[in-house]
């Protein structure tokens, strides 16, 4: 059985250029980003495929890492190639047919305070067994969600676009009191009062056999929300980005969330209101099995989505 503890388990993590044992990946007391935050990450998953174990949008995900790290004026010593095939290699040797990537760029100990100058960037990369998100039941039934009183980030607080280690300190407050509560998860709305994602997922709504979701502004660009838009378009349905108001969801027909971890989640609740039949309905279960059915490598579309791990 797998220590439950992170830092206790066998296999190996990727660090700064090679493969190092699991328990001897460690960084000092004053690293700075442990002090401040400010590092950027990525969760990326890996399925297994009737090819065999396939990172899903490996090259999306490293792309936006990089495009994170420019953000926060880090440059990643590495290359996208080399950092696409360090990921595949972890995966590798942890002998894994499917499970979740975590690379993280963050800076050194060379020095403290808020100048962050003069500082070493550093890559490191895991991969682990991934559970799901929730569990069977939920897929089918959806979870119960509450807005939360925690307002997302202004998009002139800190970079939204920026997938950084310290923007989810907001996400933790807003889930611990959404868990709190009684529900599964929140939803955060920005600093106009207009839906903006939940903790760690951004959102749809269908009104009428449309799709609704909230214009990236200050939300994260998912790519799982970028593989819904791709799905929905082959099934010939309509999304429209714009703004929405919290109690258009409490009256939308269906709501889900997507995300690498979620996946497509449906909605069953919020803030005590059922959604529509109170479980998952007709198009996000179309939405939902496209998906599985996309990153399980079961349909013909989008080969390119797939990077095989041999």
């Amino acid at each position: 059985m797998t220590d439950p503890n992170f830092a206790n388990r066998d296999g190996w993590i990727w660090m700064d250029g090679e493969l190092v044992p699991w328990r001897d990946a460690k960084v000092h007391v004053l690293t700075h980003t442990l002090h401040y935050g400010l590092g950027v990450f990525e969760g990326v998953r890996a399925y297994n495929t009737p090819a065999g174990p396939c990172v899903f949008r490996l090259q999306e995900h490293t792309e936006r890492l990089f495009n994170s790290a420019h953000i926060l004026g880090m440059t990643i010593p590495y290359t996208p190639a080399e950092v696409n095939a360090a990921q595949v290699e972890v995966f590798k040797a942890n002998g894994l047919d499917e499970g979740y990537l975590r690379p993280m760029a963050f800076l050194g100990s060379e020095a403290m305070g808020l100048r962050a100058q003069g500082l070493t960037v550093h890559l490191s990369i895991a991969s682990w067994p991934w559970p799901d998100y929730m569990d069977a039941d939920s897929r089918e039934k959806g979870i119960k969600v509450r807005t939360s009183s925690y307002t997302r980030h202004h998009v002139n607080i800190t970079m939204c676009k920026a997938k950084s280690n310290g923007n989810y300190i907001n996400s933790i407050l807003a889930l611990h009191e959404a868990l709190d509560s009684g529900c599964d998860e929140a939803l955060l709305l920005d600093n106009e009062g207009y839906v903006a994602e939940g903790s760690g997922e951004n959102i749809f709504l269908v009104k009428n056999g449309v799709l609704h979701t909230p214009e990236l502004t200050s939300c994260l660009a998912g790519i799982t929300r970028d593989t819904v838009f791709a799905l929905a378009d082959e099934l010939n349905l309509d999304i429209r980005e714009r703004r929405i108001t919290r109690d258009e969801v409490y009256i939308a027909d269906e709501a889900f969330f997507t995300g690498t971890a979620a996946e497509v989640l449906p909605i069953q609740s919020l803030d005590g209101r059922i959604i529509g039949d109170g479980k998952r309905g007709p198009i996000t279960k179309q939405l939902q099995t496209a998906y599985f059915d996309q990153v399980r490598g079961r349909r013909s579309s989008f080969p390119e989505w797939h990077t095989p791990v041999q």
